[in-house]
């Protein structure tokens, strides 16, 4: 019995908590809605995070007037494999 009092006074303290919190949805002016919701929970101060080093980027070794289709002669040859495989079928 003192479990089922519990529960019921545990639900009925849940509900108060939420009634107090402030009327932010009614606000239209979006700039003033988000001041409310800032003054209701203000946003925690993180700590500064270092910025990586930046790294000087690495020139390319790759002739790029050179162009190899590796792919498209790869399906060349999975194209001239399927053709042989199913003969008549």
């Amino acid at each position: 019995m003192r479990l089922i009092a519990l529960a019921v006074l545990l639900c009925a303290l849940c509900g108060s908590a939420s009634a107090q919190a402030p009327e932010c949805k009614s606000i239209a002016n979006p700039g003033l809605r988000l001041a409310c919701y800032d003054k209701a929970s203000p946003p925690v101060a993180s700590s500064p995070v270092a910025a990586p080093p930046s790294r000087a980027v690495p020139t390319s070794k790759v002739d790029g007037s050179k162009y190899v289709d590796s792919i498209g002669a790869e399906e060349a040859l999975v194209s001239q494999k399927i053709k042989n495989i199913c003969r008549g079928c």
